[in-house]
């Protein structure tokens, strides 16, 4: 009768003892707790106690009542003392006009008397897991705005082309036009999606993160739109999707060009009706979300029908930004590694070096096809590693990394693999080729290496790429 799922707490309250035996006796299966209450403030009382998961509130107290004006003044109060409440009203038999009016003041959902006991288990049951579901993406917002706020960097740089970039993101940041972000990997894609959403109208809601790059394929589904218990062997629980724990906030998809295409027109339906249905349900959720996505796919293999749904792209990108990689800005970098050496001789407890003016000319020439992410690990790893009273290039570990073209002599060719038996000089030649291949496209060059996308990480880390 139960499903086999069992509730917490369950609340009645009603005028009448045996309406009050009636309900108690047939939900006690579904609840672990059910309490019944002839006066509404006792059961108030009890609510401050500990908040139940479900509240069924009769309409009408007195004798002859028939306004509802009774039930609709203890609505009011149980949603004070708790705005996310579940109320199911109970009304008289015909009193559909009370009924709407009771959910117009943010009742759930009602009941009629005599009721059906198929129909009032029915409706307690989808009651209490609407009141799960709403306990999940508290949570899911909750752990969202922690990820949102930890170790958060800000976007610098003051160089022509980002002016370009701080216009697009002055002009669009308060409208809820979606944008797609286009650079290469460690451009700071995503300190872009948060500086958009901080000028948003919806700056005030979360900003919800999702890799799409670190999602396994069978996992996408059930990651944006979430599920229902038993929709599939692991699904032990329902489960919140990022999009709806994304109501009335931003949705920011990194790697969107990883989105496999067969699940592209799921993701296009959603954005466009404005609603998702959970893998395994069958009722739609409404859902108010500004997608920003990002991608470190070419713009031309976006444009590949056979890779992109070109509808989607056009959803996705009403303004689009593409990103300069450093190379590009080199006039930012010695203002960014000045913020980087800051931050981390703060957080490691080391004094702030000078950085020579040679030093700071070589961070200059140096290429850093890792972009802003590869100058920030280099200057943390110079912190960390440097002795002297001033910052030298080998601190940043740039005598083997220089471009040849603008800087120090090349440093002798690496032997090829065939004939270098060392790992781990043939482990990051074999990187680097990788990389270069697919035009530091992560993705990319870890699938050819056999890699996750984590792994590669930490071979470029470990081999200062």
């Amino acid at each position: 009768m139960t499903n086999g799922k069992r509730f917490g707490r369950c609340i009645i309250i009603d005028d009448d003892p045996d309406i009050l035996l009636s309900a108690r006796l047939l939900l006690r299966d579904l609840f672990a707790e059910v309490a019944a209450f002839q006066d509404p403030q006792e059961a108030l009382a009890a609510m401050d106690a500990e908040l139940p998961d479900v509240v069924l509130l009769d309409a009408n107290f007195g004798r002859g009542a028939t306004d509802a004006a009774e039930g609709f003044r203890w609505l009011g109060e149980i949603l004070k003392r708790d705005p996310q409440a579940v109320v199911v009203m109970i009304t008289a038999h015909a009193g559909i006009g009370v009924a709407v009016e009771a959910m117009k003041r943010g009742a759930t959902d009602f009941v009629s008397k005599p009721w059906s006991n198929e129909r009032l288990l029915a409706t307690v049951r989808t009651a209490a897991s609407l009141r799960t579901s709403r306990a999940e993406v508290v949570t899911e917002r909750s752990k969202a705005k922690a990820i949102a706020t930890a170790g958060e960097t800000p976007l610098l740089g003051s160089s022509p082309a980002m002016a370009r970039i701080w216009s697009l993101i002055e002009r669009a940041g308060p409208t809820d036009a979606n944008v797609l972000i286009l650079g290469e990997n460690g451009t700071g894609k995503e300190l872009v999606a948060r500086e958009l959403h901080r000028r948003s109208r919806r700056a005030d809601q979360l900003l919800v993160s999702v890799d799409l790059g670190a999602v396994a394929e069978n996992l996408f589904e059930s990651e944006l739109f979430g599920h229902v218990k038993g929709a599939f062997t692991d699904a032990r629980a329902d489960r919140v999707g990022r999009l709806q724990a994304a109501d009335r906030g931003t949705l920011f998809l990194d790697e969107i060009g990883n989105l496999p295409l067969h699940l592209q027109p799921k993701l296009l339906t959603a954005l466009e009706q404005r609603r998702i249905v959970p893998v395994g349900a069958n009722k739609p959720v409404p859902i108010d979300v500004r997608v920003i996505a990002a991608t470190n796919c070419p713009a031309e293999q976006l444009s590949d029908e056979s890779r992109f749904r070109q509808d989607l792209l056009f959803r996705l990108n009403t303004v689009e930004i593409d990103l300069p990689p450093l190379r590009e800005r080199r006039e930012d970098i010695t203002g960014l590694a000045g913020h980087f050496i800051a931050q981390y001789a703060r957080k490691y407890g080391k004094p702030v070096r000078e950085l020579p003016a040679e030093v700071a000319q070589a961070l200059e020439a140096y290429d850093w096809p890792g972009n802003v992410r590869a100058l920030r690990h280099a200057c943390e790893r110079a912190v960390i590693l440097s002795d002297g009273a001033a910052f030298t290039q080998e601190d940043f570990s740039l005598s083997r990394g220089l471009s040849p073209s603008r800087a120090a002599p090349a440093p002798a060719p690496v032997a090829s693999p065939r004939h270098d038996l060392n790992l781990e000089r043939v482990e990051k030649q074999m990187v680097e080729e990788a990389l270069k291949k697919h035009s530091y496209n992560i993705s990319l060059a870890a699938a050819e290496l056999g890699l996750t996308r984590a792994s590669l990480y930490r071979r470029m880390e470990k081999h200062g790429l």
